[in-house]
């Protein structure tokens, strides 16, 4: 349907928005009535992605007022569906077989849970601050899933709605810190790396987004992120992604709330942790970091008489090779323009180009050559 909502867009915006109107109460309609959980699913993402193709003001009180008494009841129906398991957990009948039918429905439960993050995602991106209001009556079933009892798909789902709040919400969001703040500072040393990475999420936006309210909270996070990042098995492949969320978010603090903490301590450490490759929307947040960092010829990152610019170019061929630098992005030319910058500059090049392996060398080449 979103899909749909896109072709219509060619005809105009009355036409599109009369397409919508027809879509729109039956999607709603059906999140609410529909049984079967795999279809459910299917209509909750669709509704979710036409949201974000329509954007602000697709969404009038009535479709607000009916779509938060259903997630409402989404919400309270999760909760009940995990307490009932309990009870069939407790039965005489128990045994391998009931806990792998229960395993089943608790990834459905789980799984209807990601669409409605999904939805509520889309919400907060299309509407900002001005839906705050309306998520109210949902807060305390959102607070609920981020209790530390709860199991960790409901902490990391939980999270991942506040950070949308963070993120689409500032500075309005610090109105709910009390409910999300402390969790997500000590969830980002969570055991389960899906909670770690929702919560290493949530801290760089908080810096990126969040105003002046989150400064002191920036200040407390950076060691709890260093702490998760140079753990032993940080980089197994499990936890990259959290800690490449945590290193990701370190730079945001870095670059956005610098005077919240020592940066030019900080600085050589963030470098040598570099680059990020798993998580590619991250691994461009750090290269643009990166960019600003060498365009302003900040002496700790190029070091005394450029010694560091070897290793910048090694940083930049590895994003390369595990293709984290998107040829497209305007990130891509700025990093290229660097390479060339230095290419000018004769022995400087060769000692640059020296220190890199063939299949670096060919990567820097690849990157000038399509950006």
């Amino acid at each position: 349907m979103p899909l749909l909502l896109e072709c219509a867009r060619v005809r105009g915006p009355e036409y599109l928005t009369q397409m919508w109107h027809f879509m729109c109460d039956a999607l709603i309609k059906a999140i609410g009535t529909e049984p079967d959980s795999d279809v459910l699913s299917e209509i909750m993402h669709s509704f979710a992605k036409c949201i974000e193709v329509m954007g602000d003001g697709c969404l009038n009180n009535e479709h607000f007022e009916e779509l938060g008494g259903i997630l409402k009841a989404k919400l309270e129906e999760h909760f009940k569906n995990q307490e009932l398991r309990q009870v069939k957990r407790q039965d005489e009948d128990y045994d391998e077989q009931v806990e792998e039918s229960l395993q089943d429905e608790d990834d459905n439960d789980v799984y209807i849970l990601t669409k409605v993050s999904d939805i509520l995602h889309s919400i907060f991106s299309s509407y900002k601050e001005k839906v705050l209001p309306w998520f109210e009556q949902l807060l305390p079933l959102i607070v609920n899933l981020i209790c530390p009892h709860r199991p960790w798909p409901d902490r990391q789902w939980g999270l991942c709605i506040f950070d949308d709040v963070i993120e689409h919400c500032s500075p309005a969001s610090f109105k709910y810190a009390e409910y999300f703040l402390r969790p997500m500072l000590q969830y980002v040393c969570d055991s389960s790396p899906e909670v770690r990475q929702a919560a290493a999420y949530g801290l760089g936006v908080m810096a990126q987004y969040g105003g002046d309210n989150y400064r002191p909270f920036c200040t407390e996070a950076l060691p709890l992120l260093v702490r998760v990042i140079q753990s032993v098995d940080s980089k197994t492949k499990e936890n990259v992604n959290a800690t490449e969320n945590c290193i990701s978010a370190v730079g945001k603090i870095m670059k956005f709330k610098p005077d919240c903490v020592n940066v030019e301590e900080v600085l050589p450490h963030w470098l040598s942790w570099l680059p990020l490759h798993e998580d590619k929307e991250e691994a461009v947040q750090t290269f643009s970091y990166l960019c600003d960092l060498i365009e302003s010829n900040h002496p700790i990152v190029l070091g005394p008489n450029n010694t560091n610019l070897p290793k910048i170019f090694s940083i930049i061929a590895e994003g390369e090779m595990h293709e984290a630098i998107k040829h497209e992005d305007p990130c891509a030319k700025r990093l290229a323009n660097v390479v060339r910058q230095v290419q000018t500059s004769g022995g400087l090049w060769t000692e640059c180009i020296s220190h890199l392996s063939p299949e670096h060398q060919a990567a820097i080449q690849e990157l000038l050559n399509s950006a």
